[in-house]
């Protein structure tokens, strides 16, 4: 896949060159990624200034995030008014909680919208799409083209077997 995707971005260089001032290295995983040309200033590399790293939008940048608020949240359950709060918390959790009330019958039920993807990898498409495409893409055109994309048999030949297979792990009985 990696191999895939590193011939896509050399095929997108090769149509619109200014876009290589956009690709940038992952600092954590090393991948290579386009990234808003707003971000092309900045530098992936193991520099002193934080401000500079950029990860990849492929799971990285969202461990990252992951990573620093369990650092922030051990360090304030640690200090003094951390501990009192988690005291109170606890004694709160132990109290019986009180019934919800009924729903009214004139409310109708919540209806989100569940995405496939996740959504760094849908905002990483629509920032790529619309570097390529030079203009601004929504949100919902990248869901529609990514369903129609993703719904088309690829072009290369697999043998049987392995078609059924990837069948059976997309529909499994």
């Amino acid at each position: 896949m990696v191999l895939t995707y590193y011939l896509l971005l050399r095929s997108i260089f090769r149509a619109i060159p200014h876009l290589r001032r956009c690709l940038k290295r992952c600092r954590h995983c090393g991948i290579f990624f386009l990234t808003d040309p707003r971000n092309a200033w900045r530098k992936a590399g193991h520099e002193i200034d934080r401000r500079k790293d950029l990860r990849c939008p492929f799971g990285c940048s969202e461990a990252h995030c992951k990573e620093q608020s369990t650092r922030r949240s051990v360090a304030y359950y640690q200090s003094e008014e951390g501990k009192k709060k988690k005291r109170d918390l606890n004694q709160r959790r132990r109290r019986p909680i009180a019934p919800k009330p009924p729903k009214q019958e004139g409310e109708a039920p919540s209806q989100a919208v569940a995405c496939p993807w996740p959504e760094p990898v849908v905002e990483h498409v629509r920032v790529v799409v619309g570097l390529i495409e030079g203009r601004q893409v929504s949100r919902e055109e990248i869901l529609e083209m990514l369903a129609k994309v993703l719904r088309q048999q690829g072009t290369a030949r697999r043998r049987k077997i392995d078609h059924a297979v990837s069948w059976l792990h997309e529909n499994p009985p």
